[in-house]
C-alpha cells in the first residue's frame, strides 16, 4: 500500500466539512495509507476550536503520525537555509522533509509553500 503524506490545509478544509476534500480523502484511503507529520498536529491544535476537539481527534487518531527525528530535522534546516522563498516557513520545511525521508508524495491545497523539486506533490485545488 502507498502512503500519502496530507498536509495541514486539506485536513482543515475536511475538518470544516469541505465535501470534495472528505470525497477525494475517503476515494485515496481505498488504496494508500493517509499519513500527516507530527508538526501537523500541533498547527491544527493550535487553531482549534473547543467544540472541534472530538471530531478532530477522531480524523487524527486515524492517520499514521510520522515523528519529527533528526533526520527529518536536518533536512528541513537544510530546505529552509538553502531555498530561497519569502513565504517558506519551517513547518512547511518540516513536512517536505518528512515527505522525502518516508518517499511519500504530499497532498496539498499550497503547492508554493513547497518549492521543493524532491518531493512528489499532488495538488488538491478544493472548492
Amino acid at each position: 500500500m502507498n502512503q500519502l503524506v496530507v498536509d495541514t490545509d486539506i485536513l482543515i478544509l475536511h475538518l470544516r466539512g469541505s465535501k470534495p476534500v472528505r470525497d477525494m480523502l475517503k476515494e485515496v484511503a481505498k488504496t494508500s495509507l493517509l499519513s500527516c507529520s507530527a508538526i501537523t498536529i500541533g498547527e491544527i491544535y493550535a487553531d482549534m476550536k473547543d467544540n472541534e476537539i472530538s471530531k478532530t481527534e477522531i480524523l487524527l487518531n486515524s492517520l499514521l503520525v510520522i515523528d519529527v527525528d533528526m533526520e527529518i530535522a536536518k533536512l528541513a534546516g537544510y530546505y529552509r537555509r538553502t531555498i530561497k522563498s519569502h513565504h517558506l516557513e519551517l513547518d512547511d520545511c518540516i513536512i517536505a522533509a518528512t515527505c522525502r525521508i518516508e518517499k511519500a508524495p504530499l497532498i496539498t491545497g499550497n503547492i508554493k509553500h513547497y518549492p521543493m523539486k524532491d518531493i512528489e506533490k499532488k495538488y488538491f485545488a478544493a472548492l
